[in-house]
């Protein structure tokens, strides 16, 4: 009996500090808004509790891609900054933001890079950049992109291929 005691203790004790060992120290000083974008799934929660907050997504050729929660005053140029900025693989001058018109159908707008960074030399009649709403859907396009050593592997492994084929059939031939 004292051993199952024991043994009861024991696992509680255990139960216990599993449920206060997921409690993480922050840094002193370290803002709420970084405490809630450390977080490693698709959802980012950057949302201000003093503001109005919509839902967007920002997917294609970024770091962290997803759907957020940002604050109604939220730019384009933040929502890209906030999705960890783009990959070396993304085409800045073809930027699409899906949006949803009132009559419930899709609509589609490009823009540059170039735009968001100088939208405010740009000198046309209308806006280029639109605002953001909610449900809207930033994709930033791209392609993989093959850098010298990424042909120099290529070209290593198909030369060890076709020297390890001679040297199969330089066998088969040989007996």
């Amino acid at each position: 009996m004292e051993k199952l005691k024991l043994i009861l203790i024991v696992f509680s004790l255990l139960y216990v500090h599993s449920l206060f060992a997921q409690i993480k120290d922050y840094e002193l000083g370290k803002s709420l808004l970084d405490l809630r974008y450390n977080q490693q799934s698709g959802y980012f929660d950057l949302s201000d509790p003093e503001s109005v907050n919509i839902k967007v997504a920002v997917w294609g050729f970024v770091r962290y891609t997803g759907k957020y929660t940002v604050p109604i005053y939220t730019t384009v140029a933040d929502l890209i900054s906030f999705a960890g900025g783009p990959t070396a693989d993304a085409d800045l001058d073809d930027l699409r933001l899906y949006k949803i018109a009132e009559d419930s159908s899709n609509y589609l707008v490009k823009f540059s890079y170039n735009d968001i960074m100088w939208e405010s030399e740009l000198k046309t009649k209308y806006r280029r950049i639109p605002k953001l709403e909610a449900g809207d859907i930033l994709v930033i396009t791209g392609s993989p992109r093959l850098y010298f050593r990424d042909y120099f592997s290529i070209t290593l492994a198909v030369i060890s291929t076709l020297i390890s084929l001679s040297i199969l059939i330089l066998n088969i031939v040989g007996n």
